[in-house]
């Protein structure tokens, strides 16, 4: 009788313990792809940052819906289409990839959409600029976080012109990026009643820009535009100063700029810039808080990439855990059903061509003296609406306006 009720005991302890296991069990196990650069220009700004960022989205989501578990792979596309567009085939075809993020370089975003449109994955774009993405090239399959090229452009060219800066000079780097930047900054300028005088292209990560800073100081325009990112950001601004450019009164805009080029550079280079940023780090109480757990882990502070790598990826997980699955068609309606809420943005949607309308804000680079703390480096001057950042729908290339 003893052993008989010590069995049914033994049997009843194993039953809840089969029944408490395999309701904590992970119902759900999307996996992230985040294809980004790893070691060239652009690694800086994203890099292991951004496979950091998705990392925390992932464990921060587990901890408070433990039904959906989600994966992190990452790769380093070293800026070429090819390895980028063969990196997410085979993410796709044999690693189990649901959504690859980041991306970095337009180029190279442009290759892994044509694949995430074979294949109907989804593409959450958070570093690759280019306005076309979710313009002439939109696709169903593609979410664009942060920022793109007009909104960027398009808030700092005005706000210069604005100032009295109305004779452009542009230096661009020779890919779609760089030419979807300047277009979009010249189209700004000229909207505001300024003028074009020049324009000089340079190749990708290029160790020397002297001969296109020389042409723009001889051209004695107003503003030199930098249409690019990263380490040719980096060298074109301390080249400036070494040539003594801004010395003579022309003034230098930087139309994408991260903080982490502000880092790289130093204060006493870039103090006075303006440019047009998705996130600063000390905005808000929410926004330091993530930002110094992402500190802890990668000793820098996030540049709005990074951080849109987090805001994406946590979204995304959010309307899988909704819609109960990771076909794409059903997350990406969930993505589009749900506002976004948190470090990142306030009261963002998405809009029907896959652009996150999301405020921008105008900020200035503090001077040396201003700078009161390690990262302490914009002033927030102001914030540009999303519906005033980005390009309007009836002035999108994008199809599915066009209906």
């Amino acid at each position: 009788m003893i052993s008989t009720r010590l069995r049914t005991l033994a049997l009843g302890c194993a039953l809840a313990f089969t029944g408490l296991s395999t309701q904590a069990s992970p119902t759900l196990t999307p996996r992230i792809g985040v294809l980004t650069d790893m070691s060239g220009t652009y690694s800086d700004i994203a890099g292991r940052g951004s496979a950091v960022a998705a990392e925390m989205a992932v464990e921060d989501f587990f901890a408070k819906h433990p039904e959906v578990k989600g994966s992190v792979i990452s790769g380093d596309h070293q800026n070429k289409t090819d390895v980028g567009g063969a990196m997410v085939r085979d993410w796709i075809d044999n690693q189990g990839v649901d959504v690859v993020a980041e991306l970095t370089s337009s180029g190279v975003a442009f290759a892994a959409q044509r694949v995430t449109i074979e294949k109907d994955k989804l593409l959450l774009i958070t570093s690759a600029g280019s306005s076309d993405l979710t313009g002439k090239g939109c696709s169903p399959n593609t979410v664009a976080w942060v920022y793109d090229t007009y909104a960027t452009a398009n808030g700092t060219a005005r706000a210069m012109v604005r100032q009295g800066g109305k004779s452009w000079y542009m230096i661009m780097v020779d890919y779609n990026f760089g030419e979807a930047l300047a277009r979009d900054a010249m189209d700004a300028v000229k909207a505001e009643g300024g003028s074009i005088v020049g324009t000089t292209k340079h190749p990708l990560a290029a160790a020397d820009l002297s001969s296109q800073i020389f042409s723009a100081s001889a051209s004695k325009a107003d503003v030199i535009g930098l249409a690019h990112a990263g380490g040719d950001l980096v060298t074109s601004i301390k080249q400036a100063k070494e040539f003594g450019l801004t010395d003579s009164g022309q003034k230098l805009a930087a139309l994408l700029m991260y903080i982490t080029d502000v880092h790289a550079i130093g204060l006493d280079a870039a103090q006075g810039l303006y440019l047009t940023t998705a996130f600063y780090w000390d905005r808000n109480e929410a926004s330091r808080e993530w930002s110094k757990r992402f500190y802890e882990r990668t000793k820098a502070m996030p540049s709005m990439g990074q951080a849109g790598v987090y805001s994406g990826v946590m979204h995304y997980l959010e309307a899988v855990r909704q819609a109960g699955t990771t076909d794409t068609t059903t997350v990406r309606k969930k993505m589009g059903e749900i506002k976004v809420n948190d470090m990142f943005a306030e009261n963002a949607y998405l809009r029907e061509d896959g652009r996150l309308m999301n405020d921008l804000y105008l900020v200035q680079v503090k001077s040396p003296s201003d700078s009161k703390y390690p990262w302490d480096y914009f002033n927030i001057v102001a914030t540009i609406p999303a519906e005033e950042a980005f390009r309007k729908p009836e002035d999108s290339e994008c199809p599915i306006f066009k209906k």
